[in-house]
């Protein structure tokens, strides 16, 4: 109800330009779809004053749906990274085949440039302070075990997979970023594919999983393999956060830091490649293997 007396506090003044910052977020799919709908009706039909609306979305089919101009933004600096014309007819349907390419070429660009910038952090100092996507391995395991099943058999559209695991494209890229570096799987245009790996993580029970996951953290993850290199060279085998912080704040600010070791420290964790203790933020070998 907030929203939607949100959305009558700013019609009733009758703006010539709407502006909109994710608008539908927080509400759950149905009310969304409703108040979308009701919304794209008094658009079509003319019943606003208002002669344009810019919103912004992380939503690709809200986006496709509503919009008849999108705009994909780049970051570092901030730039727009693609431009798309969507010139289907209003009211739109989510099934023609027309809507689907669209999203699909959006999904495809987006794609493309996260594994352009993964492929291009990874040659920044060896890799060591590439940032690492903030995922838990709930939301890995999950989702691999999803792609290895009927009916992805491995490998799928991410504009495919997002609806049925009701991921939006902020929960969902992280996942995939994050499968991508570790390589459990790979990152083609806009579909995912697992790999070997992938497929033998997807069937192995928690053990197994673990020990797969080690490997693949120190192989794959320098700083993984970075914290752990430090802790076997110091006699007491502990080192304090604020000597790994230092390091990637050379190169990254401190937010994307801060989430980076938050990441690497549950992923180490998980695999017992190493421990952390939250009370005194200090790394160390006393819970690992």
């Amino acid at each position: 109800m907030r929203q939607r007396v949100g959305f009558a506090r700013a019609i009733v003044s009758e703006p010539t330009l709407l502006l909109m910052d994710e608008p539908f977020s927080a509400l759950d799919v149905l009310t969304a779809e409703t108040l979308r709908t009701d919304f794209l009706d008094l658009w079509i039909e003319h019943k606003l004053p208002t002669k344009a609306v810019l919103i912004v979305t992380h939503n690709i089919e809200e986006a496709v749906l509503m919009c008849d101009r999108i705009l994909v933004l780049g970051a570092n600096p901030g730039h727009i990274a693609a431009e798309i014309p969507v010139s289907l007819p209003q009211p739109r349907n989510r099934l023609d085949a027309a809507f689907h390419a669209i999203v699909d070429e959006i999904y495809s660009i987006l794609t493309s440039r996260m594994t352009e910038a993964i492929s291009a952090q990874s040659k920044i100092h060896g890799g060591l302070v590439q940032p690492l996507p903030s995922v838990s391995l709930n939301q890995i395991g999950g989702f691999v075990e999803t792609l290895a099943s009927p009916p992805y058999e491995g490998h799928g559209e991410l504009a495919k997979i997002a609806g049925p695991l009701a991921l939006a494209i902020n929960d969902l890229f992280p996942i995939a970023a994050a499968l991508h570096i570790l390589e459990f799987a790979e990152l083609i245009g806009g579909t995912i594919k697992l790999t070997a790996a992938g497929r033998l993580f997807a069937q192995s029970g928690i053990e197994e999983r673990k020990r797969l996951f080690r490997e693949h953290l120190i192989r794959f993850v320098p700083l993984a393999a970075h914290i752990r290199q430090v802790l076997d060279e110091r006699e007491n085998h502990r080192a304090p956060r604020g000597r790994f912080e230092i390091e990637l704040q050379d190169h990254l600010n401190q937010g994307d830091a801060d989430s980076t070791l938050r990441t690497v420290i549950g992923w180490g964790r998980y695999a017992e490649l190493f421990g952390y203790d939250d009370q005194s933020q200090t790394f160390g070998l006393e819970h690992s293997q």
